[in-house]
């Protein structure tokens, strides 16, 4: 679990994906949330495809962050080929960290070895590239989120993500069990899909076991810590 008493408000930077989502968006319009993803020390500029990577690699070069890629965005219905072969495309562009969509549909009707062996290739794919795997935790049932957690932690993959922003977003409740069903495994939680991503809504979800949180409100939450501290939704500041 993240202990932010131990982290100063840049350092909670490395806590968000700084994310931009495809409404029209122009390449100023990436160009300047990558430069606000590094004015804020974030963890990666993230968009839900890779048509901007060039132009992110561009912006992010010299920096610590990581670039972004989405890999089957929205509905994660493309056959694993086709993931493959856009995860491959991606990391050849120059993305660093991949945020995939999960079939929904085949999950649900229960095809469990097919969705893990989709997991696997698409590990595979991405190399040695961070990897995340988005499960959309609003159209699931409490035990397909579990069974759904562990198929990501089985294929080996970084992150089990909760949405992707294009539906309803995760409760505290979702978060709290992916938390629960990744312990003793290496796959951790990012929290991304928040309606309203209000600084006290970043800092429940990390009280519940985030350890990232993927959002177009970054700067808004991250120019709020110090009124979250003094109201105590987020600890003070004790050092190392």
């Amino acid at each position: 679990m993240v202990d932010l008493s131990k982290m100063t408000k840049r350092d909670m930077g490395k806590l968000f994906d700084y994310s931009v989502l495809p409404k029209n968006t122009t390449e100023e319009q990436i160009r300047q949330g990558c430069r606000d993803a590094i004015k804020y020390n974030a963890k990666a500029f993230c968009f839900s495809s890779s048509y901007w990577t060039p132009v992110v690699v561009e912006e992010l070069q010299g920096t610590d962050l990581l670039v972004g890629a989405g890999i089957g965005f929205p509905f994660g219905q493309q056959t694993s080929a086709v993931k493959a072969f856009e995860t491959e495309e991606a990391v050849r562009l120059g993305a660093t960290v991949l945020d995939n969509c999960m079939n929904v549909g085949a999950l649900k009707d229960k095809k469990y070895d097919e969705v893990l062996q989709e997991f696997k290739d698409y590990k595979k794919a991405a190399g040695p590239v961070m990897t995340k795997m988005i499960i959309e935790t609003c159209m699931l049932t409490k035990e397909e989120i579990a069974t759904a957690c562990k198929l990501v932690a089985e294929a080996g993959i970084d992150w089990a993500k909760t949405s992707t922003g294009q539906y309803a977003g995760p409760s505290v409740s979702d978060v709290m069990l992916m938390v629960d069903t990744l312990k003793g495994t290496k796959t951790k939680v990012k929290v991304a899909g928040v309606k309203a991503p209000r600084p006290q809504n970043a800092f429940a979800f990390f009280a519940a076991g985030a350890e990232l949180i993927g959002t177009q409100g970054a700067a808004e939450i991250l120019d709020a810590v110090d009124d979250m501290r003094r109201c105590g939704l987020c600890p003070e500041y004790v050092g190392e």
